[in-house]
């Protein structure tokens, strides 16, 4: 009797074990075993657009799953978060994020995601920017612009986005030069301006005006970024020159809340295997960005602490809330 108990024991306990694998197989299977999607927060060709793709080459290779572009323009770049925050938190639908949608626009305009409502999973590149006049410009250096903004009359600048604008509003800020925003739709719109004399100077991405500083219809004052441009090594950054004004237009990948953090590392670590490719590194830097890889808590205090300086500089320049 006693046998047969202890026989029919250790069944009812190997079937409760096969019917545990058998209602959870999704927990043993290997992520990722399906295609992944990254939705790209600006329209396809541009910068943010190519860099995401330039990322989603490498990701491929070392997650061993496509990696499909899917983009979702407007409202300035927080439509595509959005979508991806009320998307399944399992590691399938990535969203890029540029660093202006978390640390710019909420000064700017009510935003359809919150901070709360994603994962950062890395930083993964920078656009640069750079302070650039006509080649017959009277401005040889920063310190020339910086005595004209000083002097009776405001300089015109032209821009096409916030970020761009937010160095010369600094600028002002730090040195009392008066520097008026004349805003146009694109940057290559604002590279025309220049050219044209409708403005006399425009802080630029480099796919905007490299040909013409090639050409040698324009000239580069000084680096608007952190970094020299390595095309013009011997051009200084603005703070090389002598004044404390820098901005970064990082790019980064989130995930919603709620993604498990083992699917978060997998994601980053693919991030940073990837940037370390040289491939990868090369289809950056021919758009004019820096391949440049920051984790995820690293990249979340950076966009926190950004978000507090920006937020500062809007206000006293300003600058009006979109409504």
């Amino acid at each position: 009797m006693q046998s047969s108990r202890g026989t029919f024991k250790k069944l009812a306990r190997l079937f409760t074990m096969m019917a545990a694998v058998a209602l959870a197989p999704a927990a043993h299977a290997a992520y990722p075993d399906r295609p992944l999607t990254i939705v790209v927060n600006f329209g396809p060709g541009g910068v943010t657009d190519l860099m995401a793709r330039a990322l989603a080459s490498g990701m491929e290779k070392d997650l061993g799953q496509p990696v499909v572009i899917q983009n979702k323009p407007g409202a300035l770049g927080t439509l595509g978060p959005a979508y991806v925050a009320k998307q399944a938190p399992d590691g399938y639908t990535l969203a890029i994020v540029s660093a202006s949608v978390v640390t710019t626009t909420p000064h700017l305009m009510d935003v359809p995601v919150k901070p709360e409502d994603l994962i950062h999973v890395a930083g993964f590149g920078k656009n640069r920017y750079g302070i650039v006049v006509r080649q017959d410009s009277p401005f040889k250096k920063v310190a020339d612009l910086v005595e004209a903004a000083k002097g009776s009359q405001s300089v015109f600048f032209g821009s096409p986005s916030t970020p761009n604008s937010l160095i010369f509003f600094d600028l002002g800020r730090k040195t009392g030069g008066k520097f008026e925003l004349i805003s146009y739709k694109a940057g290559p719109e604002a590279s025309l301006a220049l050219l044209g004399g409708q403005v006399a100077v425009i802080a630029a991405n480099p796919p905007d005006v490299i040909s013409h500083l090639q050409a040698g219809k324009l000239r580069l004052l000084a680096s608007g970024s952190s970094q020299r441009w390595p095309e013009y090594p011997d051009v200084p950054t603005l703070k090389e020159a002598g004044y404390d004004v820098s901005v970064e237009a990082w790019a980064g990948v989130a995930v919603p809340a709620g993604t498990p953090q083992a699917i978060v590392d997998r994601l980053e670590n693919g991030m940073k295997r990837a940037l370390e490719m040289p491939a990868v590194q090369a289809k950056i830097r021919q758009i004019g960005a820096d391949p440049e890889f920051m984790g995820g808590k690293a990249y979340t205090q950076y966009l926190l602490q950004e978000r507090e300086k920006t937020g500062a500089i809007i206000k006293d320049a300003g600058i009006p809330r979109i409504k």
